[in-house]
C-alpha cells in the first residue's frame, strides 16, 4: 500500500525494507563488519539508527583492553560485550557481529553474542559449518553465513540440515571486489566466475528450492564491490533483498577508526590505489597501498613474534607479517606500519560525512538510478 501523499512513482524508486525472519531492516543495507575496531559500537549504533543494519567486528574487539597479551581470550570476550552493551546503549535498531571462522577463539565470540541476544551473527573468512550448534533452542539470534558461490552454499546449507536440522536465516553473497578477505584463491580473483552478476542468479534458485521445501524465506544481500545505491537497486531487481557495505562506512563521522585512518581512504585518488595481497590467513587481502604495503608486495618480511595466537590458519614462522598487528596499527594512525582494508571501489571515498548523510546518499543513488 503507498504511503498518503507519496506518488507511485516515488514510491516504486524508494528503497524496500527487508525482513530476516520477524526482524525488519526499514533500508536493506548490512554494515560490513571491520576489524580491528574499525566497526564498534558508535559505527553500528548510527547505522542501526537509519534503519540498516549496525555491524560490530569480532576481529580483536578487546585490543583496547590492559590485558589483552596476557589474556586474550577473556579481554576479547570482555571488549565484545562492551561494545554490543555500548551500541544497546545507542540503538533500538537491528544489530549484527560479524566473527571471522578463521578466528582461533570463533566459539567464544559466537558464544558471547549470542549471549548478549544480538540480532544477527555473521561469519565469513571461511565456511561456517558447524555454526548452528552455538545457539541454543528459545534464542532468537539469526545466523547468516557469508558465501562467494553456489556452491559453498550448498554445502554449508548440507551440513546444516543434516547436523543442526536448521537453515540459514539469510545469506550474505560476497564477491572478490570486497575489503580485506577474500573468499576465492589468489588466481581467481577477478574471475567472472566470481562475479554477483553470475553468482546470484545461482544462488537464488538454489535457494528457491530449499524454500520451498522447508517453507522458509531465506533473503539475499549483495557484497563486494557494491557502493552505490544504483549498485543495490541493480541487484534488487535481480531479487536480492539488499546489499552489505563496508567501505564506504569508513570516511564518516562515526567511524570507530582513528581520523588517520579515514584520510588514508581520502588519499586513494585511483583503482591501482587499492592492491589485493597474500594474507597470513591463508587467503587474498584487497588493502589500499600504504607504504607498509608496498614493502610486502616488495618481499620484504617484517620481524614477528605472536603475541596473539588469533588465526588457525597462521604459522607466524612461514608468513611475511602479523595480520593482526598490521591491523590494529592502521586503526590507531600508525599507517606507514599498518594495512587498511577496502574494497575496489574504495578509491571512491572523497569526504567525510555522517553516517545519516551517507544514507540519504544512497537512497538519492537509489532512486535516481
Amino acid at each position: 500500500m503507498i504511503p498518503k501523499n507519496t506518488s507511485f512513482s516515488e514510491a516504486l524508486n524508494s528503497m524496500k525494507a527487508a525482513c530476516i525472519g520477524e526482524l525488519k531492516i526499514e533500508i536493506p543495507i548490512i554494515q560490513g563488519g571491520m576489524g580491528i575496531g574499525v566497526s564498534l559500537s558508535s559505527l553500528a549504533a548510527a547505522v542501526a539508527n537509519e534503519g540498516g543494519v549496525g555491524t560490530i567486528s569480532a576481529v580483536a574487539p578487546g585490543f583496547r583492553e590492559p590485558d589483552f597479551l596476557t589474556n586474550f581470550r577473556q579481554a576479547n570476550i570482555r571488549g565484545l560485550v562492551n561494545e554490543i552493551r555500548k551500541a544497546r546503549e545507542k540503538t533500538k535498531g537491528v544489530l549484527a557481529v560479524n566473527i571471522m571462522v578463521a578466528l582461533t577463539n570463533f566459539a567464544d565470540m559466537v558464544h558471547t553474542a549470542i549471549q548478549e541476544k544480538i540480532d544477527l551473527v555473521i561469519c565469513g573468512a571461511g565456511l561456517a559449518l558447524n555454526l548452528p550448534e552455538y545457539r541454543p533452542a528459545g534464542s532468537k539470534t539469526k545466523l547468516v553465513p557469508i558465501v562467494s558461490t553456489d556452491r559453498a552454499l550448498n554445502i554449508v546449507i548440507r551440513k546444516w540440515l543434516k547436523g543442526y536440522d536448521c537453515l540459514p536465516d539469510a545469506v550474505v553473497l560476497e564477491s572478490p571486489y570486497s575489503g580485506g578477505h577474500q573468499g576465492v584463491k589468489l588466481d581467481e580473483v577477478g574471475q567472472q566466475e566470481f562475479e554477483l552478476d553470475q553468482q546470484l542468479p545461482k544462488v537464488l534458485t538454489l535457494l528457491a528450492e530449499y524454500e520451498k521445501q522447508y517453507n522458509k524465506t531465506i533473503p539475499v544481500f549483495v557484497a563486494g564491490g557494491v557502493q552505490t545505491g544504483a549498485d543495490i537497486r541493480k541487484y534488487v531487481e535481480l531479487g536480492a533483498a539488499g546489499a552489505q557495505i563496508g567501505t564506504r562506512f569508513i570516511t564518516t563521522d562515526e567511524c570507530d577508526a582513528t581520523q588517520e585512518f579515514k584520510d588514508e581512504y581520502l588519499k586513494a585518488q585511483a583503482p591501482d590505489d587499492i592492491v589485493v595481497i597474500q594474507s597470513p590467513v591463508g587467503m587474498p587481502l584487497r588493502v589500499l597501498k600504504t607504504k607498509f604495503v608496498k614493502e610486502i608486495m616488495a618481499g620484504e618480511k617484517k620481524p614477528i613474534s605472536c603475541n596473539y595466537k588469533c588465526l588457525h590458519t597462521c604459522d607466524y614462522h612461514k608468513v611475511q607479517f602479523c595480520i593482526a598487528q598490521a591491523l590494529i596499527n592502521a586503526q590507531s594512525g600508525l599507517i606507514d606500519e599498518g594495512v587498511c582494508c577496502s574494497g575496489v571501489n574504495g578509491y571512491l571515498n572523497n569526504q567525510i560525512i555522517s553516517v545519516h548523510e551517507l544514507i540519504e546518499t544512497i537512497k538519492q543513488e537509489y532512486s535516481a538510478s
